[in-house]
């Protein structure tokens, strides 16, 4: 079968009434009409005119052509960032993921050896994440950030806690790595100037650990080397469900100030995410690296 496409532009008078039927003649299967934002007039007039008794679909849209649909779009832009985010996934980790094994954190984390050197070296430098991001988001005068504020889902506090109990414990903290370091000056560098890059950090930072993934960590974590001691870290002033349900609220809002080219900004940056955490998740499964 051919398939022609037409694309159809018209320049219509402000009128309440937009006559359309002079155009049902055409023989093609599609056709878009785009019309200026001011004229006021129901957006669906023409689809309905032109579809009376004619095979030509008409779409009317507010200035211009509509873009293809993304993956999880009409849920949202937290479900376009979730669908990335699962395919960055390795294939061992996730029935999503579409990335081969290429790390020793790519492994199922049932699998993974703990011990507490290497889990106070990621505590450590996540505290030094969380820090960073919580202390973005407080000093920021930055209007989108301010949604953002206590969450419920901070947890530089709880991991200081934390700390705090490793080292009465007789532990010595390590200081973070180089990388860990770099890592928070990159997230402040961004925040100022490049908030849809920014967003996918706190975005993939926030969810990761608060989803199942992160709370397996802390699971496997407690039962294999802390006597089944549930951290400060794994823990939520409330239902974890409905707090980040509330953060993916709160951030669909401010993603519907952004165009599709900063929606496409912010995805593309889910690698570079999932790279520079995949550091910290390293520094727990392989302390001397």
């Amino acid at each position: 079968m051919t398939t022609v496409r037409f694309t159809v532009t018209f320049r219509f008078p402000a009128s309440p009434r937009l006559d359309c039927e002079s155009y049902a003649g055409l023989k093609a299967r599609t056709a878009r009409v785009s019309y200026p934002l001011t004229i006021a007039t129901r957006r669906h007039h023409l689809v309905q005119i032109a579809n009376e008794d004619r095979t030509l679909v008409v779409r009317a849209t507010a200035g211009e052509i509509p873009n293809k649909r993304y993956p999880g779009e009409p849920k949202g832009f937290v479900e376009e960032m979730r669908s990335v985010a699962m395919k960055m996934h390795p294939r061992t980790q996730s029935k999503e993921g579409k990335r081969e094994s290429t790390a020793p954190q790519d492994s199922p984390v049932a699998t993974w050896e703990f011990t507490v050197e290497g889990y106070l070296k990621f505590l450590v430098e996540n505290k030094l994440v969380f820090d960073t991001l919580e202390g973005i988001i407080h000093d920021s005068t930055v209007p989108t950030y301010a949604a953002f504020k206590n969450t419920g889902l901070e947890r530089a506090n709880n991991l200081a806690k934390d700390l705090e109990w490793f080292k009465e414990q007789g532990y010595e903290l390590p200081e973070p790595k180089a990388h860990c370091k770099t890592y928070s000056l990159y997230l402040k560098d961004i925040a100022e100037n490049d908030p849809p890059a920014f967003i996918c950090h706190f975005y993939n930072i926030y969810f990761g650990h608060s989803a199942g993934g992160g709370r397996m960590i802390g699971s496997k974590v407690s039962e294999r080397i802390l006597d089944n001691k549930k951290l400060e870290f794994y823990k939520w002033d409330g239902d974890i469900s409905e707090l980040l349900t509330n953060l993916s609220e709160e951030l669909n809002k401010v993603s519907e100030l952004w165009t599709r080219e900063e929606k496409n900004h912010c995805l593309e940056e889910t690698e570079k995410a999932f790279k520079c955490y995949g550091h910290l998740l390293r520094s727990l499964v392989s302390p001397d690296l």
